[in-house]
């Protein structure tokens, strides 16, 4: 009952909203490494694994090499890059925790793109052919709108992922709301520690319902859509 009331203070006390290491400070720091990373690992995944879907050539091996990233876990990579980005210069904190989170979000956004495109009815790419369509026009007109509710329910799932999973920067000194998590636990403030989890779950939910809007407004009306995958 402590706990709860601390808590319940903690975010009515308007000086743990300000400052850098306030909750409005916080919360950007989480937000910009996770939109940071999720456009990094998008535009590297999702263009590939479309053309790749279009094509039909190469796509099941690229998509096995890059799924062997799921057997690492996320903490793993942060301190496989710790050194690295020290040696190179660049630090601690950011770096590591970035290349961890793009690690982790290549895979699923990948994966589903390339099903996505390779799922559309094979019927329906013959009779844009047939129709005079060229193979530019087939892939932007038909099998890219056609995957979009696969390809946006893979960006709201990893979306989430890397929301979640940013808290691990804290461990390697970024800020973020890990940090809140981190401090809390290491100094067994309980207050502090419950606080960054339910920041964390209030972002992730609303991350998730943002994209869930988004899907909705992407996918076209009235047309069939492919099976969505893990």
């Amino acid at each position: 009952m402590e706990v709860l009331t601390g808590v319940v203070e903690f975010f009515l006390t308007w000086e743990n909203w300000t400052g850098d290491a306030g909750i409005v400070a916080r919360t950007g720091e989480h937000i910009g490494l996770s939109v940071l990373s999720l456009a990094v690992a998008g535009s590297l995944a999702i263009p590939a694994a479309v053309w790749l879907g279009h094509v039909g050539r190469g796509g099941v091996v690229a998509v096995s090499a890059v799924n062997i990233g799921r057997a690492v876990p996320s903490f793993a990579i942060v301190a496989l890059a710790l050194p690295i980005t020290i040696r190179m210069g660049l630090g601690l904190g950011f770096w590591p925790t970035f290349i961890a989170l793009v690690a982790l979000a290549l895979p699923p956004m990948f994966t589903n793109a390339y099903t996505g495109v390779r799922e559309v009815d094979a019927g329906l790419r013959e009779a844009a052919l047939g129709m005079g369509m060229t193979g530019r026009e087939v892939l932007f007109g038909v099998e890219i709108p056609l995957a979009s509710p696969v390809i946006m329910a893979a960006i709201r799932v990893t979306a989430v992922q890397v929301v979640a999973t940013a808290t691990l920067g804290a461990l390697v000194a970024w800020g973020g709301l890990g940090r809140y998590i981190i401090d809390g636990f290491s100094q067994r403030d309980f207050v502090e520690l419950v606080v960054g989890a339910i920041l964390v779950a209030v972002l992730s939910i609303l991350t998730d319902a943002g994209f869930g809007v988004l899907e909705r407004v992407v996918a076209p009306r009235g047309l069939p859509r492919p099976t969505s995958v893990s």
